[in-house]
């Protein structure tokens, strides 16, 4: 009993912590969200945009929407359509709010640059294809710190690093995985990796030493889908099943990955936990495809490690989930997390709160946090540098930046591989087409994609203006 009293009175500024679906006008109507079989997320957020895995035939393709575009989706609402087969996961990058990377069934990955305006036509052209995968890619995961780098993950058991700005790969782990990869998560700064496996394994890797600097088999004992996640001070949470298939959660240190920290049983359902950590709070929150709840947990330095804070419960199961960062939040409001709830055809916002009486700043609730400047570039990372995040106040709240081109710096393609598509034979070709009238031909085009990019750009800024115009008048 002295257990049980002592952890009613547990002090935590997080005790209360409750969350609540917007207003039925402040949700996502219309989308049909994909029904892939996949244990991803299927939706990815950040200050500026929602982005969601869609519904499309004959190939892959997602949605994007501008934050404040809640609502009825107009059906004719562009999306970006490029992959030819189902986009599997999206991810944006934490560096650029204008820059989304998508993997595929069609075995590559995409980057894509998205106006701060809504485009008239879907956007087909991707800014970078990187290409690499033999198979479907199923994981994508940008690099916390260093500008560009993007890993992917297939159903090839390979995992691969990418610099995106220049469209290359820079590193590919091929040795370390028997069998197909559960998921992939970054810690804090970078340096290191931790994977879940379906030969029952959690590895931690060092991908510049291409080492597995630790590994753990069986954390769970079921054999349904693990997950795991670095939390704060380089420890690993996981999410799994116990042989009798109930759901678990476990606590793990990676110096002694032989004894849990903390392993606690859930409940039976089959649905895979997928868990979303928020650093600032220590606070873990478990979502499971299919569920209709979201269990949350902080995390502490003192027994029981893991304690359960609360469940939020609605009707309606979930089809997948997106996870604002704390950049996107309403200080204002002690807002500490907001979550993109997707149902068959909705995307429904979830807002987690503090419950405060005063209106000022919570600089308790709300520590510097990660700011959308790299600490580091991809070629300073690879060499062996690590940098932690630059962080960011809220205490004025966090205003988007304007978009910013991602530029890619190829070598010419021209020199390396012949052009995609079908090969035309000579007899459709006029032989005495020229060299030079040809360079002159290309020439041309060049000069005037450059006027079209301009012109885009002017235009882009020039609506930039209007909103700030018609912002500043409200």
């Amino acid at each position: 009993p002295s257990a049980m009293s002592r952890r009613v009175v547990r002090q935590s500024k997080f005790r209360h912590v409750f969350g609540q679906p917007v207003k039925a006008d402040q949700m996502y109507e219309d989308i049909r969200v994909s029904k892939v079989t996949c244990d991803s997320s299927f939706c990815a957020v950040n200050p500026k945009f929602v982005a969601i895995i869609v519904e499309s035939g004959g190939g892959g393709a997602f949605i994007v929407l501008p934050l404040a575009k809640t609502g009825r989706v107009d059906k004719n609402h562009p999306l970006v359509t490029g992959h030819t087969a189902p986009v599997l996961d999206i991810d944006w990058c934490p560096h650029n709010d204008n820059v989304i990377a998508s993997a595929s069934e069609d075995t590559t990955v995409m980057v894509w640059q998205i106006p701060d305006y809504v485009p008239v036509r879907n956007i087909t052209e991707p800014v970078v294809t990187l290409e690499g995968h033999s198979k479907r890619v199923s994981i994508i995961s940008w690099h916390p710190t260093a500008r560009n780098v993007l890993l992917s993950a297939g159903c090839d058991n390979l995992v691969i690093l990418w610099n995106v700005g220049t469209g290359e790969m820079l590193l590919a782990l091929d040795d370390m995985h028997t069998d197909l990869i559960y998921n992939v998560g970054w810690n804090r700064n970078g340096s290191l990796l931790v994977t879940t496996c379906k030969d029952k394994k959690v590895r931690v890797i060092d991908p510049r030493k291409q080492q597995i600097i630790a590994e753990k088999t069986k954390p769970h004992d079921g054999t349904r889908p693990i997950r795991a996640i670095f939390v704060a001070d380089g420890k690993i949470f996981t999410t799994g099943f116990s042989r009798m298939s109930e759901r678990q959660l476990g606590l793990w240190d990676l110096n002694n990955f032989e004894e849990p920290i903390a392993l606690q049983e859930m409940d039976t359902s089959n649905g895979v936990l997928l868990p979303f950590y928020d650093a600032d709070s220590s606070i873990v929150y478990l979502c499971g495809k299919g569920d209709s709840s979201i269990r949350y947990f902080e995390i502490t330095d003192e027994a029981p490690y893991v304690h359960y804070l609360n469940t939020y419960s609605s009707k309606e199961p979930q089809r997948g989930m997106g996870f604002m960062p704390k950049r996107g939040l309403d200080v204002s409001k002690c807002e500490i997390a907001r979550f993109f709830k997707l149902h068959e055809r909705k995307c429904e916002p979830i807002v987690m709160t503090v419950p405060r009486k005063s209106d000022l700043f919570q600089d308790d609730l709300y520590p510097d946090t990660p700011g959308p400047e790299p600490a580091l570039e991809a070629d300073e990372w690879l060499s062996g540098k690590d940098a932690e995040p630059i962080l960011i106040s809220l205490r004025d709240g966090y205003v988007p930046i304007k978009n910013r081109e991602l530029k890619v710096v190829k070598k010419n393609i021209l020199d390396s591989k012949p052009p995609p598509g079908p090969r035309r034979s000579h007899s459709t070709c006029d032989s005495d087409f020229s060299q030079p009238a040809l360079e002159e031909v290309l020439e041309e085009i060049r000069a005037l994609k450059e006027t079209v990019q301009a012109q885009e750009k002017r235009i882009c800024d020039l609506e930039n203006k209007l909103c700030q115009f018609t912002n500043g008048t409200d």
